[in-house]
This record gives C-alpha cells, structure tokens and sequence, in this order.
C-alpha cells in the first residue's frame, strides 16, 4: 500500500504526533519527581550532596528521552500515512518509553546495582527496537512512504537506531563485569545521538 492510499484510510498521522508529543511530555515532567526532598532537620548541603547519583540519572534519562523524540519525529518527515497495525506499533513504542520514569527511580536508589543497570539498559533497548519497527513496518514496499523515497535514507535510519540497542545489549552484558562501564556506554549512545549524523546532512542538502 502505497502513502497515497494510506491516507485515505481516515488515520491521520497527526493524532500521532499529537498523542507522541503529550507523553512524552508526561514523562519528561514526571521524572523530577524522582528527586525526593531531604527530611527535615538534615544537613540540606550533606543531603543535596547524596543526591548526585539521581540526578545524574535524571539528567540521563530526560536526554533519552529527548533523543526518542527527536527520533520518532525525524521519521514522521517520510511517513505519510498511516493504518491500524502502524497505530499499534507507535501504541508500543510509547508504552516502552513510559517505563523510563519507573527505572531511573530504580537506578538512582540502586545505584550502580548490577540488576538496576541491566534494566535501565533493557528500558533504552525497548524503544529502540519499536522504533525500527515502525521505521521498517512504514517502508516495507513503499507501505506508509512516498515511491519516490532515496533507498539510502531508508537504509542509512535503520542503521542509526539499531545502533542504540545493540550497544545497549552489549551494555547489559557488560553489566555482570562491571556496571559502571554500562553506565559509560549509555552516556555514549546519548552523545552518538545528539551529534548531527549522515542524515542530518541528507536533510540539510534536501533543504537547500
């Protein structure tokens, strides 16, 4: 089925977004509330001072989830069009992404915790999976894009976002060793993602 088909269908691609963009917000919102305050008559510097492994993870977590925003909206540019199993696939993606506020609140109060690493690496590799899905489910046989499409920009955005959960696999590997090194590898999928790719370039050529 090609674009021009599917938005006959009645499904439109902004609902989507709109739905995307209101949960994703949600939870950006929502992961401060990780951060509990001190109890009263403590030391507020000590305590503040304790809290530097939360809001290390915050800080990471928020990024995350920037960068599948970022994602999911870089891939809407292409798509078209939409249909009911496409609408489930996005249901997924968000429904991966809405856990991360549950384990950063893990991680932060297990820190450095082989179990607490291993499932925050398995949180950011859920989202990165559905995300290829969509992305594959949407250019298989032109399903959900234009005919026209470059096949290199389809093949060089699977390539970037398998990226994220393949080193998160061998992150969570790398968890049972020594967890402090998964926690580097998270942090450096994160600045992989937010450093302008091949397909920033695509787009700013396109552009111009």
């Amino acid at each position: 089925m090609c674009a021009a088909i599917a938005q006959t269908l009645g499904l439109s691609k902004s609902r989507i977004e709109a739905l995307t963009d209101g949960i994703f917000a949600t939870l950006m919102t929502v992961l401060v509330l990780g951060l509990a305050l001190p109890p009263p008559g403590t030391s507020l510097r000590d305590e503040l001072f304790g809290l530097w492994n939360h809001v290390l993870v915050y800080a990471m977590s928020f990024v995350v989830l920037g960068v599948y925003w970022v994602g999911h909206h870089n891939l809407f540019h292409y798509i078209k069009g939409t249909n009911r199993v496409f609408l489930w696939l996005n249901i997924m993606f968000l429904m991966t992404v809405g856990f991360t506020p549950f384990t950063t609140s893990v991680l932060g109060v297990f820190w450095l915790q082989q179990s607490a690493v291993a499932l925050y690496g398995f949180n950011l590799m859920l989202p990165g999976l559905s995300l290829y899905l969509i992305w594959w489910y949407a250019t298989r046989d032109h399903r959900l894009v234009d005919l026209d499409i470059d096949p290199h920009v389809v093949t060089t955005v699977k390539k970037r976002i398998v990226t994220g959960p393949v080193v998160y696999g061998i992150a969570i590997g790398l968890s049972f060793l020594e967890p402090i090194i998964s926690l580097i590898l998270y942090i450096v999928v994160l600045a992989y993602f937010i450093l302008p790719g091949h397909i920033d370039i695509h787009f700013s050529r396109k552009h111009h």
